[in-house]
This record gives structure tokens, sequence and C-alpha cells, in this order.
């Protein structure tokens, strides 16, 4: 569970409010109390996520609270559209249960919940603001733009009847145009819309990129793009000869071999530690990673993805029935989709030109 350093944002604005009230010191601490049972409520939107992913056999990996709600990083995105709605669903679910549940509980106690009666949010009780804030919460995260819910739901809809990324590129498009029309709205309205605003522009760009990046590499297997240009090191190699190899040959990753056999592998991130706290007459043995796994030559994209991220290493080792051939890196992943990108331009450029001569020949 992590906390966005823009939360923060969230807490001083309901401090504000609260204070803007009231100006009482009693007032802070209750929207305080009212910003930490509204986390408790995001958490469990979030959970309906991750358990319906892990009923699907999908991990979740981290969960980050945002101003805008919270966003569950799973392992994979679900292949199933149908598996991806599910998912996606049971967020607004959650905080629509909660909502409805609240309701329940303030009519049973006698209280009348109208709109009226929140017409001065300060002025309602707790228990009716939180209800509020659920149900705002699930309306919003309906929307259909990413990084929300309703993003996501809106795609696996259209991975009915369309591809995969023209889904994700038109579910993107739609949440562009959100974003911006936040953001006008916020800049004659409420400024916090403007922040809304630029974090659904950078989910549904991030999402956008992916889908490009996914597509580019349907069907590539890590034997593709590997690097096999690469200097081995010995796990009784001094640091120093790491150093020298980063100075002058510009390898920044190293596979670690002993007799023959892969047993770890040394990043830039292991060099320096190493360096600043052995020196480097120190061993590569001592300062090397030992739980980078391997990738296979026939490894497809989503194998390899899914080792990358969950286990945090930049360079995988790549290994050909038991012999070490080569190196996936994570940048000769993003320069193999420029790559790709570029000629897939070319390649549509060449087509349209040739329909055009055809057409002037006809």
């Amino acid at each position: 569970m992590y906390i966005h350093a823009t939360f923060l944002i969230l807490v001083v604005w309901v401090l504000f409010v609260y204070w803007s009230a009231g100006h009482t010191v009693w007032g802070m601490l209750t929207g305080l109390l009212f910003t930490l049972a509204l986390f408790a409520c995001v958490v469990l939107h979030e959970f309906g996520h991750a358990l319906t992913a892990r009923h699907y056999g999908i991990r979740t990996r981290d969960i980050t609270l945002l101003p805008i709600g919270g966003v569950s990083r799973l392992e994979r995105i679900p292949d199933d559209p149908k598996q991806e709605f599910y998912v996606a669903l049971m967020g607004p679910v959650v905080s629509v249960s909660i909502a409805v549940l609240l309701f329940l509980v303030l009519r049973l106690a006698g209280a009348k919940v109208t709109l009226e009666s929140l017409s001065s949010w300060t002025a309602a009780s707790f228990l009716t603001r939180l209800m509020a804030a659920n149900a705002t919460l699930a309306v919003f995260n309906l929307l259909p733009a990413f990084p929300m819910d309703g993003g996501r739901i809106f795609r696996a809809l259209l991975s009915r009847f369309v591809r995969p990324e023209r889904a994700t590129r038109i579910a993107a498009g739609v949440g562009h145009a959100i974003a911006v029309l936040f953001a006008v709205l916020g800049l004659f309205t409420n400024p916090f819309l403007v922040l809304i605003a630029l974090f659904i522009w950078m989910g549904a760009s991030q999402e956008a990129t992916m889908a490009q990046m996914k597509s580019a590499l349907e069907g590539i297997s890590a034997r593709e793009i590997m690097v096999t240009d690469f200097a081995p090191l010995s796990s009784q190699d001094p640091l120093q000869r790491a150093v020298e190899l980063v100075l002058h040959a510009r390898q920044q990753d190293f596979p670690i071999v002993e007799n023959g056999r892969l047993v770890g592998m040394l990043g830039n991130k292991e060099l320096l530690e190493g360096l600043s706290q052995r020196g480097a007459e120190s061993p590569i043995s001592q300062a090397m990673r030992r739980d980078c796994p391997v990738l296979a030559a026939s490894d497809d994209l989503q194998t390899i993805l899914e080792k990358l991220q969950n286990s945090g290493c930049r360079v995988l080792p790549v290994v050909d029935r038991g012999t070490l051939v080569g190196l996936f890196a994570v940048d000769s992943l993003a320069e193999f989709v420029m790559v790709q990108s570029a000629l897939s331009k070319c390649r549509a450029a060449a087509s349209h030109t040739r329909t055009k001569d055809a057409s002037r020949s006809a």
C-alpha cells in the first residue's frame, strides 16, 4: 500500500474547507477524521478490484492512493475482456455498497437523508457526508476515462467489437477529451479539477502507450530483442573490473558466471552500493543480485514484462538450452518499439502512395 505525495493535497483541501466553515480546531480534527474514514473506504474500493483479480488468478502488486482515488497495479491486464470488465466494475460496486449500507444505517437511526440535507457539506452529519462521498466516488470512477474504472469498463466493452489495441486508443481518446473538459471547468470553478484533469490525461496517455507497445511486440520473443554483445564477469572478480567496463565498454549491467553457470546479475545500483560500502577491491559476489529471474529465448512479451515487473530488475539474462545467450534490457525494448513504429509509419505511407498512384492510373 502506497500513498502518492499528491494525496496530501486532498487532505489539505479537506482541512481548509472545514477550517473555513467554522475556524475551529475541532472542525479541522473532524475534517481529518473524515479524511481517514474516506481513506478506509477507498482502500476497500481497491480491495474489490484486487480480490476479483485474484479470483481470475491475477495478483495485485500494490495499491497507490491518489487524490482522485486509488490505483491497483495488477501483475497483468486480463486478456479476457469479460474478466477485465468484472475486475474494473467491482471497485464502484464496493463504493455503492458502502453508500447503501450507510443510507440504511441513517434511516434506521431516524435521520432524513435528502438533497437538502447535503446542501451544506459541513452542516451535514458525519455519516451523511461519508455516504455522499462514496456515492460520488462510485459515479466519478465510472467516467469512461483512464485511469478510472470506467475507462477499463469502456475498453472491455469495446473489445467485444474491435481489436484490444483500437479499443484502448478509443478509450484513451475519450479520456483525453474528459481531461480537457475538466481542465477548462477547473479554470473557471474549482482549481482542484485541473489536478484531476492532469491525472486523467497522464493515465490515458500511459494506457495508449502500453497498447501501442503491446501491438508492436505481438509475436516477438526475447531472442529478437536481446542484446548479444556483452561481457560476463566472474563472481570472484573485484568490483573494479566492473567499473572499468562501465567506463570503457559502456556496459551497465553484467551477468555473473561461475564455472560456466549463471549465478547472478550486477546492475549499476548494486555496483554503486558495493563500491560505497565495501570498496573497489571487494569481490562481485558480495554485491551482486542472486534473485533476478531468467528468461528463456522463446519467452513472449507478456512473460517478459511480468518477470521484469515482479523482480524489479532492469536487465534480465536470457538463456537458451542452459547457455547464457543474451541480456534483455528495458531500454532495448523501448528502442525496438520506436523502430517498429517508424517502420509501420513508413509502410503505411508507402501503401498510401501506391493507392494514390493506382487511382491515377485508373
